[in-house]
């Protein structure tokens, strides 16, 4: 079981606040710390967690953020020989506002991210073969996105996109080369053009990506659960009650669960619950790479719920 994750790697700069600040306001946090994140390398860890051997594609700055970049994915169980450091510009980072509620607002400033290009696909390329899938998103330059889906499909390598952040260009021209689509409900929303808040409208919202080329699309309905359709069915997954603190790499971590199961050979209903309850589990902790469940964890929630696990 390999999976390659070809993507972001960021210092994640994190404050605490009681609620989200508004517009043009001021206001006092309780907390600050860093800690390395990226939706790339956030779910190649919670991959490497889940006990599954993970290839990291992407790049870093030659500063202080990036060996301990580099550290972290490395203590993670990450394979990180596809990470380039590039000494022209600094570690790409995120700036992440968390409330006491869960929420949380993130600016992301590319720096080495923005800079992958048709070389980090040549090192893409020494890794798919014998791969099992390869996990995407969107907070590097949407080509070589769209060149690592291609090479990914001509390698005969499954193909899991998270489109986020949903950028300002069209990309319903990635749908043909992704096996498996999986938006929160607000890039559904962005991407569908109609708001998505509901199984109802997340299935309204999955069929005009199918129309579009996707296969199956898989919708993060937050609290709610997850929606999925496939060509032949559509199914709804309900979220598991849990109480928040920090949602920051939830979906991330359904990223990780979901394509752990699917790599060990699960059935797609059982991959989705084994992505809901990773998720609902990175909530409870504070952080990104760090709230990760490890496979252990996993294991024994769902076992409580009588879900996913065979003793």
């Amino acid at each position: 079981m390999t999976v390659v994750v070809f993507g972001s790697i960021n210092m994640d700069l994190v404050t605490r606040t009681s609620r989200l600040p508004q517009p043009s306001e001021t206001i006092i946090g309780s907390e600050f710390f860093t800690t390395p994140g990226g939706k790339g390398a956030n779910q190649a860890v919670a991959l490497a967690k889940l006990k599954v051997l993970t290839q990291m594609v992407g790049r870093v700055g030659s500063d202080g953020f990036g060996h301990q970049l580099l550290a972290s994915l490395q203590t993670a169980g990450v394979k990180i020989r596809g990470v380039h450091v590039d000494h022209s510009t600094h570690s790409g980072v995120a700036v992440i506002t968390v409330a006491d509620s869960g929420e949380n607002q993130i600016i992301g400033v590319l720096g080495a991210n923005g800079e992958l290009d048709e070389t980090d696909i040549k090192r893409l390329l020494e890794l798919l073969p014998g791969a099992d899938a390869l996990l995407l998103q969107l907070e590097v330059p949407l080509v070589v996105v769209r060149q690592a889906a291609q090479a990914a499909r001509q390698a005969g390598v499954r193909v899991l996109l998270d489109p986020a952040p949903v950028p300002g260009e069209a990309i319903a021209d990635l749908y043909p080369f992704v096996d498996i689509l999986l938006p929160n409900e607000v890039e559904a929303g962005h991407l569908a053009g109609f708001p998505v808040h509901s199984p109802k409208t997340a299935a309204q919202a999955a069929a005009l990506f199918q129309q579009q080329g996707a296969q199956t699309v898989i919708v993060k309905l937050g609290a709610q659960g997850a929606l999925c359709a496939t060509p032949d069915d559509t199914f709804f997954v309900p979220a598991f009650s849990i109480t928040a603190i920090d949602t920051v790499a939830a979906g991330d971590a359904f990223a990780g669960g979901l394509t752990a199961a699917l790599v060990e050979g699960k059935p797609l209903r059982e991959a989705v619950v084994w992505g809901t309850a990773a998720g609902a589990l990175a909530t409870t902790k504070v952080g990104a790479q760090s709230a990760m469940p490890d496979r252990d964890t996993l294991e024994v929630f769902l076992r409580k719920r009588g879900l996913g696990i065979e003793d």
